[in-house]
């Protein structure tokens, strides 16, 4: 089936642009609807010819909430919903690609996908997945985790990275421009970079078990926290991630950051932090990223 190449539909109310739609103009995204679904898209790794989203809430079939889109979280869902939620997002993207995903555990492991032989929710452990595949989707699950999207459009390769605090400690978005580097010959000055929404500075605070592992592991990791109480601060992980981007050697106007919080913008994305704690569960969205064919 030949992809299609959804483009963004001109207001037809008027021609200026609103505050949030001016925003993601400026951080080099948009976003993309289709009956009822809504996807957050970088421009840049589009126009570089990677279809790529991050998935949001809305259009689904999941009861918690009602008519939710969640994408992964066998115990927390009925099984037909998770599949005809994922099958809405991929028809939503206007694509046949085969999604591949791994069996995340906030680790550094990178899984390698060679072929749709090869695409399935796989029981290896790892939080990245990488390929090269004309006809794989590589992604990765978030619910405030940082989700990236990395693509080197001279070898046509690509991976889909899950950095929460412990896979931003192990530096695993780094780890994966290395594989890249390594599997592919991809020159990371030619990479592409999307970091997606996560929670922010302003939301996600750790303690001090958290702070220490960042000191012990990252290199002047104060200026990442704003101190919020004793023995407690936010982090900011989109900036965390975005600064070992630039120290694996990609380009700052390649790298661009979505401007959204998941534990504020619950109105759209699912947060970990705030439906666990208030409902005993929550959804899972989906950061993918392919060749476009």
């Amino acid at each position: 089936m030949p992809i299609e190449r959804i483009m963004e539909q001109p207001s037809t109310v008027s021609s200026q642009p609103s505050a949030d739609e001016q925003i993601l103009r400026d951080t080099g995204f948009y976003w993309r609807e289709k009956d009822g679904v809504k996807i957050l898209i970088s421009r840049q790794l589009e126009d570089a010819g990677f279809i790529n989203g991050f998935s949001t809430r809305l259009g689904g079939v999941s009861h918690f909430p009602e008519n939710s889109l969640n994408l992964a979280g066998f115990k927390d869902d009925e099984r037909e919903n998770i599949y005809e939620n994922r099958r809405r997002f991929i028809a939503a993207l206007g694509t046949d690609h085969q999604l591949a995903l791994a069996f995340q555990v906030h680790g550094d492991n990178i899984l390698k996908i060679g072929s749709t032989a090869e695409t399935t929710d796989s029981d290896i452990q790892a939080d990245a997945v990488m390929s090269d595949s004309p006809t794989v989707l590589a992604g990765v699950k978030t619910a405030d985790c940082v989700p990236v999207l990395v693509a080197d459009p001279k070898t046509r390769s690509f991976a889909a990275v899950h950095a929460g605090w412990r896979g931003t400690v192990l530096s695993t978005v780094a780890k994966a421009v290395a594989e890249l580097q390594r599997v592919y010959a991809a020159n990371p000055a030619d990479m592409l970079a999307a970091i997606g929404p996560a929670a922010s500075c302003r939301m996600y605070e750790i303690g001090e078990d958290v702070i220490e592992e960042f000191a012990e592991n990252i290199t002047d990791s104060s200026r990442y926290f704003t101190p919020t109480r004793d023995g407690h601060a936010t982090v900011d992980l989109h900036a965390a991630n975005r600064d070992q981007l630039l120290n694996a050697q990609l380009r700052p106007e390649n790298i661009s950051t979505a401007p959204f919080c998941t534990m504020e913008r619950s109105d759209l994305f699912f947060s970990y932090r705030r439906e666990k704690q208030d409902f005993g569960r929550t959804g899972r969205l989906l950061s993918v990223i392919g060749r476009l064919r």
